[in-house]
């Protein structure tokens, strides 16, 4: 038995909720004759009839009821898999993976997400925290969408935006004398207890550091490093000594940490947002144009 096509349903549906030829035509738009045309070919197709016509009423059979009520349910379920379709064609329904330093999930992150989950809430994204070095090679292999990360980076073949800039910051324990300066010196610095992030994967945070401070005429002493954020901020609360951090680690601090800027001349690094080369996929063009929203277009 052939399946009948979509449109035959739907012009049935139409004379079975009217129960009249001459309305269910207006309705449809088309020919009264057209329509009885159709009515009878699909009947044909099934094997069956769906109506009792006489000259004065249209009734449906036991048939007639049942595709009524198939009918009904296959054209909502039509009209729902072509809005999704055409909302994923627009990237409003789909999935997005991007991954993100560690310094760019207190602020840069949770901003995307909110105003990102408020138009478009049928767009899954998938967020990861990932270094630097490790999201490029990600982005080359296909395995996120979208990067985070910081400049200078190997990009060659990517596609890079600068978000934003951020300035060397200081965490330092709230009882420190250097507490007192509004701004601090990075030479200031040089015989400072230092907490800083592991060297690998390169390029890294503390490559900066140690650059900076040796362009400031001293040898950083490098007193402990630890891996998380979070775990930075505790050794500077503990006395352990100063975290020179990236800006937008800032909202981290906690009771017993207090936070400065170091003083120009100081480096100053670019938060960047990267993606594939190439045209993008509807969801992750949709991620991008709201990124270009919140940060590229006021740059």
């Amino acid at each position: 038995m052939n399946v009948p096509e979509l449109r035959l349903v739907r012009y049935f549906v139409a004379v079975a909720e009217e129960l009249h030829f001459g309305r269910a035509a207006h309705r449809l738009r088309m020919a009264q004759p057209g329509l009885s045309q159709q009515i009878r070919s699909l009947e044909q197709q099934l094997g069956v009839r769906l109506l009792d016509r006489t000259s004065r009423q249209v009734r449906l059979t036991p048939a007639g009821a049942l595709l009524l009520n198939e009918g009904r349910r296959l054209l909502a379920q039509a009209e729902r898999t072509a809005d999704q379709v055409r909302r994923a064609g627009l990237g409003q329904v789909g999935r997005v993976t991007v991954a993100a330093i560690g310094s760019a999930t207190y602020d840069v992150i949770p901003h995307l997400l909110r105003e990102h989950r408020r138009r478009f809430p049928d767009v899954e994204v998938i967020l990861r925290e990932m270094s630097t070095p490790a999201q490029v090679q990600a982005l080359r292999s296909g395995e996120i969408d979208v990067g985070f990360l910081r400049l200078p980076a190997d990009v060659e073949e990517l596609v890079a935006h600068v978000v934003r800039e951020e300035r060397m910051a200081l965490m330092l324990p709230e009882s420190h004398p250097l507490g007192a300066l509004r701004e601090i010196p990075l030479r200031a610095l040089a015989h400072e207890r230092l907490i800083v992030f592991p060297a690998s994967p390169r390029p890294s945070w503390v490559d900066t550091v140690i650059a900076a401070c040796r362009e400031a005429g001293f040898e950083p002493h490098v007193a402990q490093e630890a891996m998380e954020s979070a775990t930075v901020v505790s050794f500077v609360a503990a006395g352990i000594g100063i975290a020179p951090v990236p800006e937008g680690l800032l909202p981290l601090a906690r009771p017993g940490v207090i936070t400065r800027i170091v003083a120009p001349p100081a480096p100053v690094t670019q938060l960047a947002v990267v993606h594939r080369a190439g045209d993008l996929l509807p969801a992750v063009g949709t991620l991008m144009e709201l990124v270009r929203t919140l940060w590229l277009q006021t740059r």
